[in-house]
């Protein structure tokens, strides 16, 4: 759950901050688990070395595919990261020396010193940690004006370049900041299964983060980590009822979408009680007074 949660709060970046749906995130993914699973096939289990590969790794790919995609909006962007997700999904079925659509098992985990990542307890430790300081960094960057520019580029890009900013290499730059930690997010699934596979770039992996995120709320800060909560556990709780469960899954989805685009976040802050800025009750007891003289 968490190793999702970090991915869908990556695409966030990209889909809710910048407009751009993604169909290829699943690809970053997979990079990220191969960038474990590859050295550690030839012995080399240091966890510094698996995470510069994995982010190195995965932003020069999304540089590649940012800057293709880019050239085009709407539908040409879906499909074209799509495409790029496939090509990777093939490439590494075809490498059969790493196990091809077998998959690689991963002999060592990564090591940061005396941290290992082999330990479920020091796994889960560091994602919660990654994934705090995720959420911190989207809150900052929300309001920062990096953020607000990639927000002002989804809303109206001509106004942006008007002003004097570059839209798309502001979106260029979300995307490959978003590649780069959905790849950190890979690094940890390969950790936890102790196994890589070209599935993990399969395009429906990609659709079920794009759902995480329109379920949770785009654009919202903890949007996405609770889509992938709701969606992880409603997936569970409706397997266990029914083998026809996505004949339920689907409709659920729809109608939450179709509710509002903020989602379950924008549902569940719908009803939580307003905050009261100190001194707002003065001010408006202020106003009435005078208002009544």
């Amino acid at each position: 759950m968490l190793v999702y949660a970090i991915a869908a709060t990556s695409l966030n970046l990209a889909l809710g901050y910048g407009g751009l749906v993604s169909f290829g995130h699943a690809l970053f993914l997979g990079l990220g688990s191969y960038a474990v699973a590859l050295p550690s096939h030839h012995g080399i289990d240091n966890g510094w070395v698996h995470l510069a590969l994995c982010v190195g790794g995965s932003a020069l790919v999304a540089l590649i595919v940012g800057a293709v995609s880019l050239r085009t909006s709407g539908m040409g962007f879906i499909m074209i990261t799509l495409a790029f997700a496939q090509m990777g999904y093939f490439l590494f079925v075809s490498l059969k020396q790493y196990g091809g659509d077998d998959g690689l098992p991963i002999p060592a985990p990564s090591r940061f010193g005396p941290l290992s990542l082999g330990s479920l307890t020091a796994l889960y430790a560091v994602g919660w940690v990654l994934l705090a300081l995720l959420t911190w960094w989207m809150a900052r960057l929300r309001q920062a004006p990096f953020g607000m520019a990639l927000r002002g580029a989804r809303q109206n890009a001509r106004r942006i370049d008007a002003i004097g900013l570059r839209s798309k290499r502001i979106q260029l730059a979300a995307f490959v900041l978003s590649g780069a930690v959905c790849g950190v997010a890979g690094l940890l699934m390969a950790n936890l299964n102790a196994f890589a596979s070209p599935s993990t770039m399969a395009w429906t992996v990609s659709g079920e983060l794009i759902v995480m995120v329109v379920l949770g709320g785009m654009g919202s800060v903890v949007g996405p980590l609770v889509g992938a909560v709701v969606y992880l556990c409603a997936e569970e709780v409706l397997k266990g009822l029914t083998e026809h469960w996505l004949v339920v899954f689907g409709p659920l989805i729809v109608l939450i979408a179709l509710a509002g685009r903020r989602g379950v976040a924008g549902f569940l802050d719908r009803g939580a009680p307003r905050r009261i800025r100190p001194g707002a009750k003065a001010d408006a007891a202020t106003v009435v007074t005078k208002g009544g003289a």
